[in-house]
Order: structure tokens, then C-alpha cells, then sequence
């Protein structure tokens, strides 16, 4: 019999947890929901106090049950708690991904309802919070109360972030929503860096009671103070440089099509000047073959107009450039077509007087024209 993924992996990062761990796998294990199949992976850094060592003889010496596995991963060295956490993501197999800590800090009798709010919710992440109503905190001092508020705030203001409680360790989420992302913060809260790098996804906070390690010594000191800082600050301006990336588009996407119509603009009047200079005295050209050349050319100019000022492409070998006038012509055909089919469209069918329709078509036909051009002509990203 072949047994399939498991649906949850509940990620497990220790460091000198040895006095906690067999106690919080046997918890875990009683508190997975039935029909559930799930794996519990210790990532261990390799804890002086010999935490992995403790994990290995466990798994060996515990019954096999198919539905819930444990395993764990050896690091060499100690490389922070996110680091630990993206190891242990790498190495999962589930489609759910569950963060906690060992330190009995994160009730497991909360997992039920954690991945229960997935299906109730249609959720992405599902955060354990502390600080939504029913949420507690159980053991602190006054001072680490203190610092937690202070490092919320800082996170909730300083990046935008809308959730109460987006420095908990206690947090699910779909594997899916990391997909794109790159995770370049030293790390103190993985969860952070999640809240501010997705868009749009649909978040569930739950309210727990925190409550403050019984057994072993806390990981919080000096050091991971200032790494809280560096990962806000990195955050930050992360966040900054991708706002002002966009705007920059916006500006540019803006800046090009104003050109483009600029040109189009010139193209009227080109195709006025040849046209009636063929239909002069001169020549005296029919009037319809005189507005073909005319049009020619004001496809001609606004071809190399756009080529070289708008879209600043100075590449005019013979096979690139053809290539390019071709669809060119083509696409400011199709801008035609659209112009006269949408105003017969707006005049005939809905009423609209021609002057107002006939604005609305040179428009539209503009848009489209500039963006076929843009995307297909002169191989550029649509919004840049």
C-alpha cells in the first residue's frame, strides 16, 4: 500500500529543548484531528543539550501510525529561528504548512481549529493570536508585555500590517502563498515577513492564551532584539523601493503613452500635408489615391517616431525593423477599424452623438493601438 503526502506539516524548530520535546510530540500527537494525515518535522540546531538526540530515540522507539509521522532535520550549526523554520517548509510535504514552538507556549490543543478555519473560512493563514478578543498572554512580566506591544506596534505602523497580531509564532498557512516569494530578513518572526511580501490574501486570526515556558530557558535576549530591528528596517525599506518601483512604472506606462499619442497626433497632420499637396495643382493625384499615400506616410513617420522616441528602440536592422513595421501597420489598421466600427456602434445603436462618440473611439482605438504596439510590436512589459 502506498501511503499518500500528508495533508499538515506542523513545523517544529528547537534549540535546547530537551526538557520540552518528547512531552510537546506526544501533545501534538494526541491533539491531530481523525481522517487527518499529517507530519511533525523537528528542526533542530543543533542543541548542545542534546534535543536531537532525544527526537531520534523517540521516533525509534514509538509506535509507527501511518496517519501521523514524525521526523527531523540535523542542522549543523544555529542559524535563527525563520532560517529553521524555511528549512523545515523545504522538507515538508504537506499542502498546510503549521509553525509552532516546542516550548509549550503554543497550546496543540488549538490545532483542531486552526486547520478547521481553513475549511470554515476559505482562509490562506490562519495567525494564533494573543491579541484579539479571547486572546491572552499568561506568565510575562510587565516589561516582556511591554516589549511585545511596542514591537506589534512597530510592525502594525512601521509596515502596514493589519493584523492584531503579526509578531505570533503560532500560525498556519496554504504552502501555495510562499510559492513567489524570497525570504532575505535575518528573522526573528517568519510570520512578519509572510504578512508583508503577500497581497491579497484572505487572513483568519483565532484567539489563545499564551502562556510562558515552564521548563528550559527563553531564546529572547539582546541579540535577537537588534535582528527584530534589522528585519523591520530591511522590511521596510524592501517595501519602500518595490512602492516606489510602481510608481516609477506608472510614471513611465503614463509618460510612454503620452508620447505615443503625441506622435499619433503628428501622424494627422502628416497624412493632411501629403494628401492634399498630391491632390495640388502639382500632381493633381485623385483625391482617394492622394489620401492613401497620405496615409502611408503618416503610418511611415509614425512608425519611426515611435520606434525611436517612445519606445527608445534604435536597433534598425533590416530583418527587426520590417518585422516590427509590419505589425506596426497592421495594428494601426485594426485601431481604424475599431474607431469606425465603435462609433456606427454608439451613433446607431445607442444615440450618442457623433462628437461624443467619436471621442470615445479615437480613444479607445488609441489605447489599444498603443498597447498591441507595446506588447507585441516592440516586445515591451505592459506596465513599465
Amino acid at each position: 500500500m502506498v501511503q499518500s503526502n500528508p495533508q499538515v506539516s506542523i513545523i517544529l524548530p528547537t534549540y535546547n529543548e530537551s526538557q520540552n520535546i518528547v512531552n510537546i510530540l506526544k501533545l501534538i500527537g494526541e491533539n491531530i484531528p481523525k481522517g487527518i494525515h499529517t507530519e511533525t518535522i523537528v528542526v533542530d540546531d543543533n542543541s548542545p543539550d542534546g534535543t536531537g538526540e532525544i527526537v531520534d530515540d523517540y521516533i525509534s522507539n514509538i509506535k509507527k501510525i501511518a496517519e501521523n509521522t514524525i521526523d527531523i532535520i540535523h542542522r549543523k550549526t544555529k542559524n535563527g529561528l525563520s532560517s529553521a523554520i524555511l528549512n523545515g517548509i523545504q522538507n515538508a510535504k504537506g499542502e498546510t504548512i503549521l509553525v509552532m514552538d516546542s516550548d509549550f507556549s503554543h497550546p496543540p490543543q488549538i490545532i483542531p481549529k486552526m486547520i478547521e478555519s481553513f475549511k470554515q473560512y476559505q482562509c490562506d493563514l490562519v495567525v494564533a493570536s494573543r491579541y484579539i478578543t479571547g486572546g491572552n498572554i499568561q506568565g510575562w512580566t510587565i516589561k516582556r508585555k511591554l516589549m511585545s506591544k511596542i514591537a506589534t506596534l512597530i510592525a502594525k505602523k512601521g509596515l502596514h500590517v493589519k493584523t492584531k497580531d503579526p509578531m505570533s509564532g503560532f500560525f498556519a498557512f496554504k504552502k501555495n502563498i510562499i510559492n513567489e516569494l524570497n525570504f532575505d530578513t535575518l528573522g526573528y518572526k517568519f510570520l512578519l515577513e509572510v504578512l508583508v511580501k503577500t497581497k491579497g490574501i484572505n487572513i483568519k486570526e483565532i484567539p489563545y492564551t499564551f502562556e510562558n515556558r515552564k521548563s528550559g530557558s527563553s531564546k529572547l535576549d539582546n541579540s535577537v532584539i537588534i535582528d527584530y530591528f534589522k528585519s523591520v528596517w530591511k522590511l521596510y525599506k524592501n517595501e519602500k523601493i518595490k512602492t516606489s518601483n510602481e510608481k516609477r512604472n506608472s510614471i513611465r506606462f503614463l509618460s510612454k503613452a503620452a508620447r505615443f499619442f503625441t506622435v499619433g497626433a503628428s501622424g494627422f497632420i502628416v497624412n493632411y500635408v501629403i494628401s492634399t499637396l498630391f491632390t495640388s495643382g502639382l500632381t493633381d493625384f485623385w483625391y482617394i489615391h492622394a489620401n492613401i499615400f497620405g496615409i502611408i506616410a503618416s503610418i511611415s513617420t509614425n512608425f519611426i517616431l515611435n520606434k525611436v522616441w517612445t519606445f527608445e528602440d534604435r536597433d534598425f536592422t533590416r530583418k527587426k525593423t520590417l518585422s516590427q513595421f509590419g505589425k506596426f501597420s497592421i495594428f494601426s489598421s485594426l485601431g481604424a477599424l475599431i474607431q469606425l466600427g465603435m462609433v456606427f456602434w454608439l451613433v446607431d445603436y445607442y444615440d450618442i452623438s457623433y462628437p461624443l462618440a467619436l471621442i470615445s473611439a479615437i480613444a479607445t482605438a488609441a489605447l489599444s493601438n498603443f498597447i498591441l504596439n507595446k506588447k507585441l510590436t516592440f516586445k515591451e512589459k505592459l506596465w513599465n
